[in-house]
């Protein structure tokens, strides 16, 4: 029997921050966390929640800018670091010392951050789609193809992008789901689009804030974003038993973002689904739930 799942529940941190969050599960089973990325919300895991709720306390925030949570206006307030200090206040808040995470896209870039720093909170790791941050700065500033590939990203960091976003009832937002324009997504059906579209009305500068205060993104002449960077590959080790998910059929992020992750994660693993877009959670649920139950059960 799969569990079911409770929405409409709210964290307040011990730094201020409001986190909504929904979850499956009873509290005091052992706590898995689901990390959503750009531009969704924690209903990307709605197929997740309530398989592990069945035998994991399994919890999926709306990341702060996103949703029902907090929206702070200060651009500063979206670094990296204080989305993972809300990450670990969220799992003290809710009574524990470590979770197992689970994360996509910019939900993976954070958790990434997240392992290097706070180790001894992350049991295990899962990453979906999300490259390593050494490894994707390294790609921005040097790789003509990840350039192109990541070009949009400088478009989303530009002055009103959400404006451009939210246009004609969210035609563009609607276009990264549907195959970047190249054919109907089936999961992105009548009352899924319903459900994101009540999200993006709530706001979209929080999670395009999430582009603007990240100095990875390609270089232009006006910001030279990861050339200015000068960092020690050594500072960028992943302590935590990591398993990557890795759509191949990815647009954005080429399987070439996985070439030396050997070199940063000691104990990592490859799933690699040649059809697979960056939309992998949701055209292949079931598979997804197969390859983190495997991974538990290791």
């Amino acid at each position: 029997m799969t569990a079911t799942i409770k929405a409409n529940q709210f964290a307040t941190l011990d730094n201020g921050t409001r986190l909504h969050y929904a979850s499956a599960g009873e509290q005091g089973q052992p706590l898995i966390l689901f990390v959503h990325g750009f531009p969704e919300f924690w209903y990307e895991w709605a197929a997740q929640l309530p398989e592990f709720g069945r035998d994991y306390f399994a919890v999926a925030p709306d990341l702060r800018g996103f949703n029902l949570s907090d929206m702070p206006a200060d651009l500063s307030a979206y670094k990296a670091k204080h989305i993972v200090d809300d990450l670990r206040l969220l799992i003290q808040h809710l009574g524990y010392q470590k979770a197992i995470v689970v994360a996509h896209d910019w939900g993976g870039a954070v958790c990434w951050n997240m392992a290097i720093a706070l180790p001894a909170m992350i049991e295990k790791l899962i990453i979906i789609n999300s490259p390593h941050p050494y490894l994707f700065m390294q790609a921005l500033a040097n790789d003509p193809a990840q350039k192109a590939a990541s070009e949009y990203m400088n478009w989303l960091r530009a002055t009103d992008s959400e404006i451009a976003l939210a246009k004609d009832d969210f035609a563009l937002m609607d276009g990264f789901f549907n195959g970047m324009g190249q054919a109907q997504a089936k999961w992105f059906d009548q009352a899924t689009r319903g459900r994101y579209h009540d999200c993006w009305r709530k706001g979209l500068s929080g999670g395009v804030n999430y582009y603007r205060a990240s100095p990875l993104h390609p270089p232009t002449a006006e910001n030279q974003g990861p050339l200015q960077l000068h960092l020690n590959p050594d500072d960028f080790k992943v302590n935590v038993p990591t398993r990557i998910i890795w759509g191949e059929n990815d647009k954005a992020l080429p399987k070439t973002l996985l070439n030396g992750i050997e070199d940063f994660v000691a104990d990592v693993r490859i799933e690699r689904i040649a059809e697979g877009s960056h939309w992998l959670i949701h055209e292949q649920p079931e598979r997804i739930n197969q390859l983190i139950r495997q991974f538990l059960a290791e």
